[in-house]
């Protein structure tokens, strides 16, 4: 089976209505161009440092505007349409980070809330907490699209190859990774994250990213992959938004894990932590 997929690269500023407006034109593209599962990045809808205007913005998922634009768009083209990430109102005072998959009829096929949350202070002077805003999910989720099955994380995730394992395992065929990494990080291990991820499960993998310098004054790398299950970059994005299309042949993930099955290879091990050695001076 060969899905035709589109990978979207945004710069997500500060206003939603722009955002979702810039996203769905090149969603119609994508999927003009014969596109039948399409993905965004992480925070398609806003990209807001000021945690509490960003707290006003946000609405609950019934009654966000870019939930229904989207759910609306997936249906007037009959795709198959994963939002990479949204910041959305949650039950407390904390958002989600929320991946919305649209089914063709424009119905919530699934949802995924961010796992892994991102606090660090990098040596650019850069202070990210995304746990002060953002309550982490605990669910990890696999969506049925047809004959593909798709495991949805965001971004961070992506450092804890467990989470990757246990999809795959379950029968996931493509890993999605919407991103919005930033340049430091980017440019030292995206391209090696990514391929790993694929190589270890035997999966596609895509990664649909926000690029450039935003009007907020963050700067995020770009360079949306996607990723065989061989481990060869079959289409990359650059810096600027844009569209990049890619073809999944999905005989290729049973083609690869047969070659090096290593997801039915594991063994139960116990670690031992040897004493230290006592050494004696002659």
């Amino acid at each position: 089976m060969i899905l035709k997929t589109a990978l979207i690269q945004m710069r997500s500023g500060r206003d939603m209505a722009r955002n979702v407006a810039e996203a769905s034109a090149m969603i119609r593209q994508a999927a003009g161009a014969g596109a039948s599962f399409v993905t965004t990045p992480e925070m398609t809808n806003i990209l807001e440092p000021d945690r509490p205007r960003l707290r006003s913005l946000a609405r609950p998922e019934n009654e966000d505007e870019s939930v229904k634009a989207f759910a609306e768009l997936a249906r007037q083209l009959g795709i198959w349409l994963n939002i990479g990430s949204l910041a959305l109102k949650g039950d407390g005072e904390k958002l989600l980070n929320r991946s919305l998959l649209f089914a063709p009829d424009g119905a919530i096929a699934a949802r995924y809330d961010k796992i892994h949350l991102f606090d660090v202070d990098l040596p650019t002077g850069e202070r990210l907490r995304e746990s002060d805003a953002y309550a982490a999910g605990n669910t990890a989720v696999i969506a049925s699209m047809g004959d593909a099955l798709l495991g949805m994380t965001i971004c961070y995730d992506l450092r804890f190859p467990a989470l990757y394992r246990e999809l795959a395992l379950a029968g996931a065929q493509i890993l999605n990774i919407p991103s919005a990494f930033t340049v430091p990080t980017g440019e030292a291990h995206w391209h090696v994250l990514l391929r790993a991820r694929a190589i270890e499960t035997g999966s596609f993998v895509l990664a649909a990213a926000q690029g450039g310098a935003h009007e907020s004054g963050r700067k995020t790398y770009g360079h949306s992959l996607a990723v065989n299950p061989w481990g060869k970059i079959i289409a990359e994005g650059g810096i600027e938004p844009g569209i990049i299309p890619c073809d999944l042949d999905l005989a290729e993930v049973a083609e690869a894990r047969g070659r090096i099955p290593a997801l039915n290879h594991a063994r139960p091990f116990v670690l031992n932590r040897a004493a230290p050695v006592a050494t004696s001076r002659p």
